[in-house]
């Protein structure tokens, strides 16, 4: 889907079209380079005591966060050993991925309209998880709400940190930005 020229994502025409226009007039900004847009999204899932335990479970999990992304993870090490906790410095210990243009449009697509829906007890996201920059970070409890993952084959549910960094320079204006996308925030 994302190999075709011509494919656009929705996302990205919805915030070249309407999203863009709305930002400018609430915020007043005189030139459209001030206007906030999205600039990456960063995906992680950290293994933590069973990548100490078996070293394949790192490597699984970089495989699901490939199949979420669409575009290969890569695995993260341990940077220093700690004797109490049995890890060794270069030990695989999970897996990142950062998505930047298309792709990066078409995965928050799918996780507001797809895999946020299939959270259990979902009441939103909170409204407070910004950094003061204008990036935001959620956490997920479980990977396997993503359609990509089949639920049968999979050894562990792992958690997975996301954080969108945008071109805002406060939380208000990266918080609009987030709401015209209509990400659920409960507060």
């Amino acid at each position: 889907m994302l190999d075709d020229a011509t494919y656009t994502p929705r996302l990205k025409t919805l915030y070249k079209d309407t999203i863009r226009g709305a930002l400018k007039e609430e915020f007043g900004y005189k030139n459209e380079m001030m206007i906030p847009k999205l600039d990456k999204i960063v995906l992680n899932i950290g293994c933590g005591r069973a990548a100490v335990k078996d070293s394949k479970k790192a490597k699984s999990a970089q495989e699901d966060l490939t199949k979420i992304a669409g575009q290969k993870a890569l695995t993260t090490v341990a940077k220093n050993s700690i004797a109490g906790f049995r890890v060794r410095e270069g030990m695989p210990m999970g897996a990142k991925v950062t998505l930047r243009g298309e792709r990066m449009y078409e995965f928050l697509d799918r996780l507001i309209t797809i895999a946020m829906p299939r959270i259990r007890d979902f009441r939103g996201v909170s409204g407070t998880s910004f950094d003061g920059r204008g990036n935001y970070a959620l956490g997920l409890k479980e990977h396997i709400v993503f359609p990509e993952i089949d639920f049968d084959k999979i050894d562990e549910a792992w958690g997975m940190d996301i954080v969108i960094a945008t071109t805002a320079n406060t939380d208000a204006e990266a918080k609009a930005l987030l709401k015209a996308f209509n990400m659920p925030f409960n507060s």
